[in-house]
């Protein structure tokens, strides 16, 4: 990423009035916190810095996620935290969803979302009207997806028309020294099943609701009221992308999926500026 300044996290604090912050990869893993994250969301919450997390998650509600950033010695408040998950109540409402009968692939958490959208959660054996990915565990996996897939079959044979819906557009995520699946690998498979028996009908594929799209950084403007946000992420295709094409600036660490020592061609793709460490200058 030739030609590309890098910025200090001091620099950053003073440039913009509001920061964004991916989880997975910046702050945080599942088992822990990425070095200076905790130093850096202190002082944050020290000299009143307004922030958010706006993470793709759709496994764990606000409430969920806030304990376990708590327990990790991150002292993100549930407020501040902006989840791909939440976006489905609008989608819910836009779309005339409101009361159809979903089967929720994901842990409880999911569940609650879809049911917040105004969704009634359905066993993944019973019947459904929607299907909303949210995660891609907390259920047993091989014998849902056969099941789901099977019954939604079924269903575009019969001439019904059934909304594919996942929160998470992620493939992978950082996970300790590797990588793991993430909720859109599953959809993924879905879609493959689907193209190759319906091949002709280029429309089933599942709405993706979280970055790079629009909705979940508009939320995070709705709650601001200013788009002097920088969004801080490790993934070129989701917090670059989606800050570069909602029109603000964007922050790419070296810490998670994407690596600053990347040739880049899309324009789109190329973040404002690198940063090295997400350490302030007071630790």
């Amino acid at each position: 990423m030739s030609h590309i300044a890098r910025i200090s996290v001091d620099n950053m604090i003073d440039r913009y009035e509001v920061l964004l912050f991916d989880s997975y990869g910046v702050l945080a893993g599942s088992t822990g916190t990425l070095e200076g994250a905790v130093e850096l969301v202190d002082y944050l919450n020290q000299i009143n810095k307004t922030y958010f997390i706006l993470t793709n998650d759709a496994s764990a509600l606000p409430s969920t996620r806030s304990q376990k950033y708590k327990e990790f010695g991150l002292r993100v408040e549930p407020s501040q935290i902006i989840t791909s998950g939440s976006l489905l109540v609008d989608y819910f409402s836009e779309n005339n969803l409101i009361g159809s009968r979903c089967v929720v692939l994901g842990p409880p958490d999911s569940g609650s979302y879809v049911e917040a959208a105004g969704g009634k959660v359905m066993n993944y054996n019973e019947d459904f009207e929607v299907i909303v990915i949210a995660d891609q565990a907390g259920f047993p996996f091989v014998k849902t997806v056969d099941t789901v897939m099977s019954k939604l079959f079924e269903k575009l044979d019969a001439g019904q028309e059934v909304p594919l819906i996942m929160p998470n557009p992620d493939l992978i995520y950082p996970e300790g020294s590797g990588f793991g699946m993430a909720s859109a690998s599953v959809g993924i498979i879905f879609e493959a099943a689907l193209g190759l028996r319906y091949p002709t009908r280029e429309e089933l594929k599942f709405v993706r609701l979280g970055k790079p799209n629009k909705a979940i950084y508009q939320e995070a403007f709705r709650r601001s009221g200013t788009l002097n946000m920088a969004m801080i992420g490790d993934q070129l295709e989701t917090d670059i992308l989606g800050a570069n094409q909602f029109g603000i600036d964007s922050i790419l660490v070296d810490t998670g999926i994407s690596k600053s020592g990347a040739s880049i061609s899309e324009p789109n793709l190329r973040p404002t500026y690198l940063l090295d460490s997400i350490f302030p200058s007071d630790n």
